[in-house]
């Protein structure tokens, strides 16, 4: 199910507290990014919007950039066993058929998760859209050989594709 939309306009005339409370889950549990945005309206557009929150991290301290990548969840993990996924999350993990992975490709998944956080102490992140199982699991055993800046990187730009994905879908076109 899709989420309810907004005009992009209509948003740029949002006070603080309501722009925030809107787009506060377009970067996973990090509602300052939304609020480092705010000041920058209007926005031309959905790309000028996207931009400004992405600045925002860029901007942010390196230890408020790791918060913000450690608030995402594992893919298949433990919050998804639970149901303690955000709505977007599991709408994203759903939409590519990660909770109906086989038992060995959810004990792979389980074993990347573990091999990579130790690698480098957070958790794999990808923006899953347009990925089946395969893929994702392909992708982690890909990049759990990366340096970590590299992943540290990585995990940023798919923090932005995801975001990107998730202003796709609130914002109207």
């Amino acid at each position: 199910m899709k989420p309810v939309q907004y005009d992009l306009q209509a948003l740029g005339a949002f006070s603080r507290d309501a722009f925030v409370s809107t787009l506060g889950g377009i970067f996973e549990h990090s509602p300052w990014v939304a609020e480092g945005a705010w000041e920058r309206r209007p926005f031309a557009d959905i790309d000028a919007l996207h931009r400004a929150m992405c600045e925002a991290v860029e901007a942010a301290d390196p230890s408020l950039q790791l918060a913000l990548i450690d608030a995402h969840p594992e893919l298949a993990g433990k919050a998804a066993i639970r149901g303690e996924l955000t709505t977007e999350s599991t709408r994203e993990q759903s939409g590519a058929g990660l909770d109906q992975c086989s038992p060995k490709e959810f004990a792979e998944l389980q074993a990347l998760n573990r091999e990579y956080r130790d690698a480098f102490g957070f958790p794999f992140i990808l923006a899953v859209r347009g990925y089946d199982r395969a893929g994702i699991i392909e992708q982690m055993r890909r990049r759990v050989r990366h340096d970590r800046a590299s992943e540290l990187r990585e995990s940023l730009a798919q923090i932005y594709r995801i975001a990107r994905f998730r202003l796709d879908d609130l914002i109207t076109h």
